[in-house]
């Protein structure tokens, strides 16, 4: 997400390098990142710096700051976005297309007839969606499913937040997915950086809370319920040897219905500490204290 801005290329070429060989698969980025530098930094080193065949690559379309409007997924808007991000990327298909969100200005199914009109054309694999309400996306899973004979490609994947500190979606999204036969793919899992505990005594000066862009999207989680959290998950973690960091990834990596974890390092450091806890698996005692002890109204 911050690649192009806070994120230079040779610092992402180096991570991209390290996470390939480390195992990981799954690069996530979407057309409106940087305004467009995040596609074109992965389209740059899929070329450089890693192979395109060793990667699932996945972005997203509907969102138009720009525009007139801050939705579109329109056909108009998908098919001609589809083609700039594919150029952007420098590759002949995605992986994964994720409707970014919900357009109530156009109707369910000719958002959806775009999208498997890309997957006809061989432009796209798979179709997922972003963070939709549980109604949302049954409305577009149903959609697909109930068209899977004429060719429609159902739904695989939704896109939410989801953390020790942010589990709002398990009240109807998650499953909702289940339902649906779509999977989860968790962003922020570390709770915007809040769950790693490097903010437990106060901001440093070389973390994202201190940049004047990014505080606003760190600071509401630096509340009394989030400090409670965040002292669960220390506490775990000095039980079990491991850093926060992993207590904290690994809670919402195997939690029922989560495909995969996405994360935004920026620095080399972060990302191996991140690869690091990769092998760490929580024991079952250990997961129902952090259920119990991050519980909170859903609504």
């Amino acid at each position: 997400m911050t690649w192009g801005k806070d994120v230079e290329e040779s610092e992402a070429a180096d991570q991209l390098t390290a996470f390939v060989d480390a195992g990981g698969t799954f690069i996530d980025t979407a057309d409106i990142y940087t305004g467009g530098q995040s596609e074109r930094i992965v389209g740059r080193l899929l070329r450089t710096a890693i192979r395109r065949e060793d990667v699932i690559l996945a972005t997203k379309v509907g969102h138009t700051p720009e525009g007139n409007r801050p939705f579109d997924t329109s056909r108009r808007h998908l098919l001609a976005s589809l083609e700039a991000s594919l150029r952007r990327l420098q590759v002949d298909h995605i992986d994964l297309w994720q409707l970014h969100v919900y357009d109530p200005g156009t109707p369910a199914e000719e958002t959806l007839a775009a999208a498997d009109a890309a997957v006809a054309a061989g432009k796209v694999r798979y179709i997922g969606v972003g963070h939709l309400t549980g109604w949302q996306l049954a409305t577009y899973a149903t959609w697909q499913r109930a068209g899977q004979a004429m060719g429609r490609c159902p739904i695989v994947s939704t896109g939410a937040e989801y953390s020790l500190l942010n589990r709002r979606v398990e009240a109807d999204l998650l499953p909702a997915a289940d339902d649906c036969g779509a999977s989860a793919i968790a962003w922020s899992p570390l709770g915007r950086g809040v769950l790693t505990a490097k903010y437990r005594n106060g901001v440093p000066s070389d973390s994202r809370a201190a940049l004047p862009h990014m505080a606003p999207y760190v600071e509401p989680y630096f509340d009394e319920r989030s400090r409670g959290v965040v002292e669960s998950v220390c506490t775990a973690a000095e039980g079990l040897g491991v850093s926060p960091l992993a207590v904290a990834l690994s809670w919402v990596r195997d939690q029922p219905n989560v495909a995969a974890t996405t994360v935004g390092p920026r620095t080399a450091s972060q990302l191996g500490d991140i690869l690091a806890a990769e092998n760490v698996v929580l024991p079952r005692e250990i997961r129902e204290a952090l259920h119990d002890a991050s519980a909170a109204p859903l609504h």
